[in-house]
């Protein structure tokens, strides 16, 4: 099978965007972005990532032996576009976050985030499947999700929502004609 095709046809398959984060034993934030990250089971609570096995940070998060799974919001492509290239190093400059209670980095403006323990990891092809135990996690905003599909971002607006905000007469941002911001 051509690589390429592969890529090209599974691009077909829209993705959520996702940060996956930790500190390392430096005290550093340290992230990447994902489009695998998915509930496993409810009981017990596990969810998984799938990353490149030559990743510096996959070995970083399992060194720490926990992360932080951030699903990033429609507005933060180029929050996406900054964790997933350049060096390590400056992956967080001038990105703000706060700390779970886990100590991994819960990225500020985000839908929601899941901070999970390593559980385990499992050898698949060019890649390690990391399942996390949920140990918290948090909706923080009714913002619409980023989105990858085929190259390229986008967000989710879901149909019925904008169909159900017009037969209530609601406007683009909420609100009732005539209300007051």
């Amino acid at each position: 099978m051509n690589p390429r095709e592969f890529r090209d046809v599974l691009g077909n398959f829209p993705t959520s965007v996702v940060a996956v984060t930790t500190t390392g034993a430096d005290g550093l934030p340290h992230g990447m972005v994902v489009g695998t990250f998915t509930s496993v089971s409810l009981d017990p609570p596990l969810v998984s990532f799938l990353a490149d096995r030559s990743s510096a940070t996959l070995r970083t998060i399992l060194g720490a032996g926990r992360f932080c799974a951030n699903a990033l919001a429609g507005n933060q492509e180029r929050l996406s576009r900054k964790l997933a290239s350049g060096p390590g190093r400056g992956r967080f400059e001038g990105v703000a976050w706060s700390p779970s209670s886990n100590g991994n980095p819960v990225l500020d403006g985000v839908v929601a985030w899941v901070d999970c323990a390593v559980e385990r990891e499992v050898g698949i092809g060019d890649h390690l499947l990391v399942v996390g135990r949920v140990r918290d996690l948090r909706v923080e905003s009714m913002k619409t999700p980023l989105l990858f599909f085929r190259g390229g971002y986008g967000d989710y607006l879901s149909s019925a929502a904008v169909l159900l905000d017009s037969l209530v007469g609601w406007d683009e941002i909420g609100r009732q004609p005539g209300a007051h911001p």
